[in-house]
């Protein structure tokens, strides 16, 4: 399931769990970015995929889907600044704190206790970010500064049954309700997450106006921006990514569907609300969506 790989591990999970042949699991998901070959390991392609499909890189779908729904580059850049702030205020005000567990790195020089995402910027600006040159297309608005980072990162979910959690002493603080995934057209690949939404919540019998907080992957700022606008949430966007998302926080592919349940559940008990969403779109034009309940 590519980016959305430990979202669909707690799928997994879950349903092995709501069937009976689990009753505890570590749902998790890492990703070394700094590490990895991009754009040197690429294999062909199926003949059978390209014969009916045009198949570009993500950044040409994110301009495509820019330009289909009519979004200016200035939207995109607005959008992204404000994901740094909001990454940068909830790292002021200890937010990620009850979420991001320490880790001591330390080599012959000196010790480091790495506690607090390196990659929010505190002194972007939106002349900043409109002086980037466009990464994809001459004339395009996707951008480094309205894209995900790339960045290492690991996160986890402990997810059991109730008779389980009981038996262990552990109180739930959520449960999964439901799931959705999508498929949509590998041209723009990157737009089912209204679709995965809909699915999802149609499962649980709710809609938006039952949900508190929505989480979605900043893969691009025209993702989001597409998402809001098809999902009817383009009133709510201080509902949506509250403490920032990829373009601030880093897009570290195999964990961020565990790092977005961890940062919605932290972000309902911090409100009080009842249902979250967490939402990703994914390469070759698939979504996939959770729905959580606060206990």
């Amino acid at each position: 399931r590519q980016c959305g790989s430990s979202m669909q591990c707690n799928f997994n999970a879950a349903a092995a769990i709501w069937s009976g042949q689990l009753d505890l699991v570590v749902s998790a998901g890492v990703e070394m970015m700094s590490r990895v070959p991009m754009g040197s390991n690429g294999g062909d392609l199926s003949d059978k995929l390209t014969e009916r499909w045009q198949i570009v890189p993500q950044g040409i779908s994110a301009e495509a889907i820019a330009e289909e729904w009519n979004l200016s580059r200035e939207e995109l850049d607005a959008f992204s600044l404000e994901s740094h702030r909001r990454a940068v205020a909830a790292i002021d005000e200890g937010r990620f704190e009850n979420e991001i567990i320490p880790v001591e790195v330390s080599n012959p020089h000196v010790g480091t206790l790495f506690a607090v995402d390196e990659t929010p910027r505190r002194d972007t600006s939106l002349e900043a970010l409109a002086g980037l040159t466009p990464a994809f297309l001459p004339e395009g608005k996707i951008t480094a500064g309205n894209s995900s980072q790339i960045c290492d990162g690991a996160a986890g979910v402990l997810i059991a049954s109730e008779r389980k959690a009981s038996e262990l002493g552990l109180e739930p603080r959520a449960r999964f309700v439901s799931f959705g995934l999508a498929g949509v057209d590998p041209y723009r690949m990157l737009h089912g997450n209204p679709q995965a939404c809909e699915r999802a919540l149609g499962r649980a019998g709710i809609g938006w106006d039952d949900v508190s907080v929505i989480e979605v992957n900043e893969a691009f700022a025209s993702v989001v921006l597409q998402f809001a606008r098809d999902a009817g949430l383009t009133e709510r966007m201080d509902d949506v990514n509250p403490n920032g998302g990829g373009i601030s926080l880093g897009h570290p592919l195999g964990a961020t569907g565990a790092r977005i349940t961890a940062t919605l559940l932290n972000e309902l008990e911090r409100r009080e609300g009842r249902y979250g969403v967490a939402t990703m779109c994914i390469g070759f034009g698939q979504a996939i969506a959770g729905v959580i309940e606060r206990l």
